[in-house]
């Protein structure tokens, strides 16, 4: 069967259909760029904002437009929403994350045998990522009170350490050059075990029992992080890049979204971290427009992550979700409004990240090559990414997808740094 496979959403998401890539690969299954092709399409949704959520129904509508006659939907807003999808053109069942473990069985009616466990298929058409991404963890014990992923997703739950070095080496078998862990709350790996662990064990399992030549850390909450959680940047094949979301750099608001973090601990992290690895590039998440928000809580929020000097970040407008505790909260901040300051802050992100990209000229770092494009057939203009997570751009006489490179950075682009290949 011609199965397409497509995913909105965080990098969970992407593991997760990557993880389905491989395992309709392994049951005989070819796995598709277009959904005209498919005979087959499952879409992985996400709920986690109105954006996101409509951009899943478009999704799945696209495939059914393209004539694709069975589609299925599954993930978060196939949890939180499930009637109103199944009412889509070519749908064909809803499956939730509570039974997405079982999809093969619900959708084909196959089993997958431990002899068909840990391959890597990559994903084919737009999803398709040189570097793998690798499911550790799942759900969330924490309520922050804008945040529906913790009612589709449930409690947290940890994927046994085996389970992810298995993965891993499947990945590098396949001849994937760096994996990237990825969960809801990473930073929780481990607590629901027994005994209990941390994400350090994960971690120093991991670079200990496999030989993948990059393991980056994808989002990570800014609490409960153990001490010796910075001493993982010892080993030079952890990317020197930290991703750690703040939503703001108001007390009050962050008060109000139920965050764990103030603006002073998550200082603290940001500048230990940075004494130990001054190199790292510390990226974060925003949201602006939080209900009650004022112009006093908003020009703090901006003052905060102009000091901070991040090498990047995302920027939400926030985005009310049924079921969630602060769309019972009063003052919302008028659309318009939210407008405004998101551009504002997007602004304050972009001035910090060419800030730390210019500050990279003339160092020479390590760059997975991801796009390749010959020109004029006499060379090969290269993207990729950094350990550090810089978007760096070279030309080559040769293809180098999915090789490193040394590369000497050399002059600030208007979408990274191009560099010179050493």
């Amino acid at each position: 069967m011609k199965v397409y496979l497509d995913s909105i959403g965080c990098r969970l998401n992407q593991a997760e259909i990557e993880k389905f890539a491989s395992q309709f690969h392994a049951l005989g299954h070819q796995i598709v760029a277009l959904p005209a092709q498919a005979e087959l399409a499952i879409i992985n949704t996400c709920t986690v904002t109105t954006e996101a959520a409509s951009d899943s129904r478009q999704k799945i509508r696209q495939a059914g437009k393209a004539g694709c006659p069975r589609i299925i939907p599954v993930g978060c807003l196939s949890t939180l929403e499930k009637e109103s999808l199944q009412n889509l053109q070519g749908v064909e069942m809803v499956i939730s994350n509570d039974d997405k473990d079982q999809l093969l069985s619900l959708a084909l009616g196959q089993f997958l045998s431990e002899d068909h466990f840990h391959y890597r298929e990559p994903v084919q058409g737009s999803r398709r990522r040189i570097r793998a991404f690798i499911k550790a963890q799942d759900g969330c014990d924490q309520h922050c009170t804008y945040c529906v992923t913790r009612l589709a997703r449930g409690k947290s739950r940890s994927v046994q350490v085996e389970e992810v070095t298995a993965d891993i080496r499947a990945a590098e078998n396949a001849g994937a050059q760096e994996a990237v862990l990825s969960g809801v709350q990473l930073g929780g790996w481990g607590r629901d075990l027994s005994p209990p662990k941390s994400i350090v064990d994960l971690v120093t399992s991991v670079l200990a029992q496999t030989s993948i030549p990059r393991l980056r850390l994808s989002s990570i909450e800014p609490w409960s992080l153990p001490e010796t959680f910075y001493s993982l940047w010892e080993n030079p094949r952890l990317c020197q890049q930290l991703h750690l979301p703040l939503q703001s750099g108001s007390v009050a608001a962050l008060k109000r979204m139920g965050r764990e973090n103030t603006p002073d601990s998550y200082r603290e992290i940001v500048a230990k971290i940075r004494r130990i690895v001054p190199e790292i590039a510390v990226t974060t998440d925003i949201i602006v427009g939080f209900p009650g928000e004022t112009v006093c809580e908003f020009l703090e929020s901006v003052q905060y992550v102009e000091a901070m000097g991040f090498a990047g970040g995302h920027v939400f407008s926030y985005s009310g979700r049924t079921g969630t505790p602060s769309e019972l909260l009063p003052d919302k901040v008028d659309p318009k409004v939210k407008k405004e300051r998101s551009q504002i802050m997007r602004d304050v992100i972009e001035r910090a990240k060419n800030t730390y990209q210019r500050d990279s000229l003339g160092k020479t770092v390590n760059v997975l090559w991801e796009r390749s494009e010959k020109v004029n057939g006499e060379f090969w203009n290269l993207s990729g990414w950094s350990g550090n997570y810089l978007r760096v751009t070279a030309r080559s006489p040769k293809n180098l997808e999915n090789e490193i490179s040394r590369v000497e950075l050399v002059r600030c682009e208007p979408n990274g740094v191009s560099g010179i290949i050493v």
